[in-house]
């Protein structure tokens, strides 16, 4: 009976070994080869991350010494690059000295050298049971989500809770094309992901692309893949992303920085579900779902005929436009609860969350970086920060600064519910950020409005608010 290790070594995954002794480097090559891997190597740091730069690895062999840059450095440039690949350390001490650092940089195994042939691909193995252990949890847990109804959209403004209706009308049309519009930081990638999980593509893989990282010529590659021998350095056939991404969807992140000649290229991959890899003389077919991004208005590229009109019909099937976040400002509390959490389980840590006052500053911040910027200040602060509870002094001083809070913020709830339609509809929103913006205070949230603190308790009965408990006054 076959060995798990013997059944997966049949199937494709690419292995990268790093080592400056040329003898190991053949040896393995030859022998991970005749059981079904794909093997590259490469003698230095230098080399490795050229390779790394062209194609993918599940797992990476690197020895401790190189001649360029320690086996530790690489390990840490392999894992911002691409976290999912498992590294092991190969090393000639019997005890690896820095075992501790390596682990904490997210090294999997460690083998001494010399070593059994059979030690190291059971290893290789170990670690691709890991790969593939790691992918089925995250699918699980995908379609978990999906039978539950739950989401990664966290927000419950009117605009947010049309925003996740559209999104799961989107996900039930099976692989109708969606195109999603908003500023930088909204969370398009998110909302990409909710796509997919909740649609009937989850089971299939989840592919992304940013096409404002790649030259053109690298991005085509990327997309399409290419054939052995199509340019110099294709040394080997090359799946594509849209090829990889089949059965499941690809998600093409700022499609607006496509060139118009890589466009019509995937216009006709998309019309015809079909394409050809670089250099390749058959066709390969695909039916991948494609979500499409762009922080850009790309009718008006159709206009300046820097984005062609064909294409954007046929990606503008399901439109999403993400409201900018400071057009929703209530949903700060939620999305600043939501970090909060996540760092505090990330960071071990044990904050409680943000006072009333500094909960008012974030609401009247602008944000003009959204939800990442929001995301990346709540971290800062959670990571730098001792206190049990976030602080306006915690805060960045532009946060801290901002002027005229009360107005923008007010400006923002209203805007948010489809603008002003009653006086008590803008009297209800004021009394509220007024008591925010108050800690609960009543008598300074009475102060704030110019009205009396018992014609306050008054309104609060009449528009059913419920003042912040614990704060007196």
């Amino acid at each position: 009976m076959e060995t798990d290790v013997a059944t997966l070594a049949r199937q494709t995954y690419n292995l990268l070994v790093v080592d400056d002794e040329r003898t190991l480097r053949f040896t393995l090559k030859e022998s991970l080869t005749e059981e079904g891997y794909r093997v590259e190597t490469a003698a230095d740091v230098a080399e490795a991350l050229s390779l790394l730069e062209r194609d993918e690895f599940h797992v990476a062999l690197v020895d401790q010494k190189l001649p360029d840059e320690s086996g530790i450095q690489l390990l840490k440039r392999i894992k911002a690059k691409r976290p999912e690949t498992q590294v092991i350390i190969m090393t000639a001490f019997g005890k690896y000295a820095n075992a501790i650092e390596a682990a904490r940089a997210g090294c999997y195994d460690y083998v001494g050298k010399p070593f059994e042939l059979d030690h190291i691909k059971l290893v290789i193995g170990n670690a691709l049971k890991e790969i593939r252990l790691s992918e089925e949890v995250t699918r699980l847990r995908a379609a978990e989500r999906r039978r539950a109804g739950a989401t990664l959209i966290v927000g419950g403004s009117t605009r947010m809770v049309r925003l996740f209706e559209m999104v799961k009308k989107a996900s039930a049309t099976g692989t109708s094309t969606v195109l999603l519009q908003g500023e930088t930081g909204v969370g398009k990638e998110l909302l990409a992901r909710e796509l997919h999980d909740l649609g009937q593509t989850s089971d299939g893989p989840f592919v992304e692309v940013n096409c404002s990282a790649f030259p053109e010529n690298l991005l085509e590659s990327e997309l399409f893949g290419y054939e052995k021998g199509a340019f110099t350095d294709a040394k080997r056939t090359k799946k594509g992303l849209m090829e990889m991404a089949n059965a499941g969807t690809l998600f093409l992140d700022e499609i607006g920085e496509m060139s118009l000649a890589l466009q019509a290229k995937l216009l006709r991959a998309l019309e015809a579900k079909r394409f050809r890899r670089l250099g390749g003389t058959t066709d390969v077919h695909v039916d991948t779902r494609i979500v499409a991004a762009t922080n850009k208005d790309l009718k008006s590229l159709v206009e300046q005929q820097k984005f062609r009109e064909d294409l954007f019909y046929r990606l503008d099937v399901i439109r999403i436009v993400v409201p900018p976040l400071r057009e929703r400002p209530e949903d700060v509390p939620a999305l600043v609860d939501h970090f909060v959490a996540t760092y505090n389980r990330e960071l071990r840590k044990a904050v409680k969350g943000a006072t009333d006052e500094a909960m008012g500053l974030l609401m009247a911040y602008r944000w003009p970086g959204n939800v990442r910027e929001l995301r990346n200040v709540i971290e800062r602060t959670i990571l730098l920060e001792s206190e049990e509870w976030i602080l306006p002094e915690h805060l960045p001083s532009e946060i801290v600064g901002v002027t005229g809070t009360g107005t923008q913020v007010l400006e923002a709830r209203l805007h948010s519910e489809g603008g002003v339609t009653t006086l008590a509809q803008a009297e209800r929103v004021a009394i509220e950020m007024a008591l925010s913006h108050a800690g609960g205070n009543k008598t300074r949230a009475a102060e704030a409005l110019g009205i009396s603190r018992q014609t306050l308790r008054t309104k609060l009965k009449e528009y059913r608010i419920e003042s912040t408990a614990g704060h007196g006054g």
